[in-house]
């Protein structure tokens, strides 16, 4: 492969900024720790909206064991969902997105039973990442792995966008046909969210990319393809608010996909051309900022390509080409 990966690029590149401000709520409460967001920060604790203070996680047997060193955190006040990360460092599911790319390209092709294994040895090796958060997806699905269901039966209903963040990298690993590709971002997705609104903006999500990757203006995609979750009429009288006020008011800047997804368009939508002003005002508003940057990076990277500057502060370098 010589080409760039520059949709899996681009999101990474949206997770790691977004990353120190992730679920941030409070907007004065973001400026005040971290600034206008023009790039890569490290994440500060304590964290003025987190809820770690109130989330369990308690592994049924071994077989559920993935939080690890990182159990003490959970209970307490103020600790930020990601503190042991650096400046430019990808969040969990997007570590998960990366090795799901080089697995993919090493191997030449999708194996579902293929990337379970990976999933499940990663999940459950200690030392594996230093995320403190762990998604409830991830916790549902070792639960019921933990039950001895077979690793395919494990995935549940969630709900929330971060079922979204594979499929650029499905997308610039895969050398198929694009019916095959939608087949498999649904068959891969399906795995961990079974939410028949996840799948549905699965599907939509990888139709903009693949239209944007065969020369349709991405703006031009993104009306087409996503005319049952957003329409011009909208978003031309959102262009004309603050961004806090769109994702805010006119939707919520929150995980659960019936807004997360329309909100992650219209970033896309109102950026088309400026990759750096598109990631990154997708921080500012804060909210679940970092699996919105899954979509608004990986349409704005592969429309615009990214920036040599946030490749150089990026964590991950490709390991295959």
């Amino acid at each position: 492969m010589n080409k760039r990966p520059t949709a899996l690029l681009g999101s990474l590149i949206a997770d790691a900024i977004a990353m120190p401000v992730h679920w941030y709520y409070d907007r004065d409460a973001l400026h005040r720790d971290h600034g206008t967001i023009s790039g890569y920060q490290p994440p500060r604790n304590p964290h003025p909206d987190s809820i770690l203070w109130r989330s369990a996680y308690i592994p049924l047997n071994a077989k559920g064991e993935i939080l690890h060193d990182q159990a003490i955190y959970w209970g307490q006040r103020g600790v930020h969902y990601h503190q042991f990360l650096r400046a430019g460092e990808n969040t969990l599911n997007f570590q998960l997105s990366r090795r799901l790319y080089e697995q993919t390209r090493a191997r030449g092709h999708y194996d579902a039973d293929d990337w379970l294994a990976t999933y499940i040895e990663f999940m459950l090796t200690p030392g594996r990442h230093r995320d403190t958060y762990v998604e409830e997806y991830h916790r549902h699905f070792f639960t019921n792995y933990a039950r001895g269901r077979k690793a395919r039966s494990c995935g549940c209903a969630d709900v929330h966008i971060g079922g979204l963040v594979p499929i650029p990298a499905l997308f610039d690993a895969l050398e198929v046909d694009n019916e095959e590709l939608r087949r498999i971002v649904q068959e891969h997705v399906a795995l961990t969210h079974r939410d028949k609104d996840v799948l549905r903006a699965a599907d939509l999500f990888i139709r903009v990319l693949i239209a944007v990757r065969a020369g349709e203006p991405l703006r031009e995609a993104i009306l087409r393809e996503a005319r049952d979750w957003v329409s011009k009429a909208r978003f031309s009288r959102w262009i004309n608010e603050p961004d806090q006020v769109v994702i805010g008011r006119r939707l919520s800047p929150a995980c659960y996909i019936p807004d997360a997804f329309p909100a992650s368009l219209y970033l896309a939508w109102k950026y088309a051309d400026d990759f750096a002003a598109g990631v990154c005002a997708n921080a500012e508003v804060g909210g679940d900022s970092c699996h919105r940057g899954s979509v608004v990076g990986a349409l704005l990277g592969l429309a615009n390509g990214v920036p040599q500057a946030y490749l150089d502060g990026l964590e991950w370098k490709m390991t295959s080409s």
